[in-house]
């Protein structure tokens, strides 16, 4: 004989992340425990061009950076255009740099250079990270020109460090030189930190423009092939003068201002601790094996010190501390948090473009991430040459726990006039009132339950663990884990198997009882 029961919060929230632990956060998350979020297009048509206009027109060369302004805009490194770019208002435009390429390489692609002065007859090479200062100047990460630029808030470009010649030497504003120079972050008091990546060095630039390096020099060396070796980074922790990096390429200060760093060839984020004087790992790893000039990447969620990244660069830091990381190789957007690493945006195994929520949102190798005043993430999806807006699910406002479990669709309320059952560990719904709260009409045939949608048709029987389901002209069947049964003169039917037959997203949301359906 089968039972039926019909359960409370905890029996049904054990259910529903199949058999999972329930967190008592009151954060919303997969059953997986990702962050519920849809990920969408900001800016970018996808092709690898130089088009100003509307937002969804325009056209990137693999943009490298982005910085949300006060105001609500937010700057693009577009570092093949060799220019930087804003967003505004629905439109993309040139911020600095010229208008259109007037230079161009031997593949016909603009190239970059170094000019000083008004902001629309600045020349840039390859510009990366950038930061925004109390005043309204944006710095950025002159890579190619191995330089730090300032954009005065008056339009004004000019050199804070470095002089367009690589080097690796300390000194007053042009008299120092850089390598590469991939991120920068400006604290309270209006020192910048630099990432100078190609010297797999931290610099500082003071406020009057003093250079100085923070952490020690690499004397590693590795054998490219054939007998060719080329100067390395390194690894170590400890006090701040001692440490190593390995091709440092993403900065982030924290609300104490200290500094986290992707260590991208170590396959690491580091933490200096300037009280301290300390340099930690504080999250990743990975052997650094003799000969190698990087750490070998890998994929994994879960402890810090047990997750694994794939060359990771840009960092943002969200209003609780917790630490976004573009994961450019795992083609993701990693959490750090509380020791914790989650996966945001994207998947490991795969790149991708399409936006949606959760896991059906991809990434194509991002370089950057960066938090607006509004809490949501921008992405700068480097090789789907476009802008990426993340958006974290929100419960609808004055949401709060009444003792029922409850079902919401996106923000709306699907009213039950029963509660949920459990059969064989999964959640049981009525079908008709989920199916046409989700644009499905529903019919019955005998023992047969039809879902008729716009896109598709879903037929399934009770009794039977057989779900068909037939979009235009192709059809496929799969297997429940349970069959759908009568009771009291209701159809039920496994809640997260038939809506994720219909292409929507399935969530918990332990503190207030809700299952979450999201499209």
């Amino acid at each position: 004989m089968t039972i039926i029961r019909t359960f409370g919060i905890c029996g049904l929230a054990a259910a529903l992340l199949l058999g999972g632990a329930v967190s008592a956060s009151a954060a919303v998350y997969s059953p997986e425990g990702r962050p519920l979020i849809e990920a969408f297009d900001a800016a970018g048509s996808g092709e690898y061009e130089e088009w100003n206009g509307a937002a969804a027109e325009a056209a990137f060369r693999h943009p490298g950076a982005v910085l949300p302004l006060a105001d609500g805009s937010v700057l693009v490194s577009d570092t093949d255009n060799q220019r930087i770019r804003i967003l505004e208002n629905g439109s993309v435009q040139v911020y600095a740099g010229t208008e259109y390429a007037v230079l161009f390489g031997d593949d016909g692609l603009p190239t970059g250079a170094y000019a000083d002065g008004q902001a629309e007859a600045s020349f840039f090479s390859s510009p990366m990270g950038m930061a925004a200062d109390a005043e309204g100047n944006v710095y950025v990460a002159d890579r190619g020109n191995h330089a730090i630029r300032r954009i005065s808030a008056d339009g004004i470009v000019s050199t804070v460090a470095g002089n367009g010649v690589l080097g690796n030497e300390d000194g007053q504003g042009k008299g120092a030189s850089l390598y590469a120079p991939s991120d920068v972050a400006v604290d309270a008091s209006g020192n910048i930190y630099v990432a100078d990546t190609l010297n797999h060095a931290i610099r500082k630039i003071d406020a009057a423009g003093n250079v100085t390096t923070l952490n020690a020099p690499s004397e590693r060396v590795a054998e490219l092939l054939g007998g060719i070796v080329e100067p390395t980074g390194d690894y170590r922790d400890g006090p701040i003068a001692e440490a190593l990096f390995n091709e440092p390429s993403g900065l982030a200060l924290d609300a104490k201002g200290n500094l986290y760093v992707s260590d991208t060839g170590n396959q690491r984020i580091r933490y200096i601790d300037f009280e301290a004087g300390t340099v930690t790992t504080a999250a990743g790893g990975g052997d650094l094996a003799d000969g190698k000039l990087y750490a070998e990447g890998a994929y994994a969620d879960g402890p810090a010190a047990a997750a694994r990244f794939n060359s990771p660069h840009g960092l943002a830091i969200d209003a609780e501390g917790g630490l976004y990381i573009a994961d450019s190789l795992n083609h993701s957007v990693r959490y750090l948090k509380d020791g914790q690493v989650t996966t945001v945006v994207g998947n490991a195994s795969e790149y991708g473009s399409a936006n949606g929520v959760d896991e059906q949102a991809g990434l194509y190798l991002p370089s950057d991430v960066a938090i607006d005043q509004d809490g949501d993430l921008y992405v700068a999806d480097t090789f789907n040459n476009k802008v990426r807006k993340v958006e974290f699910y929100e419960l609808p406002n004055g949401w709060k726990a009444n003792g029922e479990i409850r079902v919401l669709h996106n923000e709306q309320e699907i009213k039950l006039d029963t509660q949920p059952e459990l059969r064989n560990g999964r959640t049981m719904l009525p079908v008709r009132a989920v199916a046409e709260a989700l644009g499905y009409t529903v019919s019955f045939e005998g023992a047969n339950v039809i879902l008729k949608g716009a896109d598709s048709t879903i037929s399934l029987t009770v009794g039977s663990q057989e779900v068909t389901q037939i979009a235009g002209e192709a059809a496929t069947t799969a297997k429940m884990d349970v069959a759908p049964y009568v009771n009291g003169g209701r159809t039920y039917v496994p809640i997260r198997f038939i809506a994720e037959q219909m292409g929507i997203a399935v969530g918990w949301h332990a503190e207030t009882a809700t299952v979450l359906l999201r499209d």
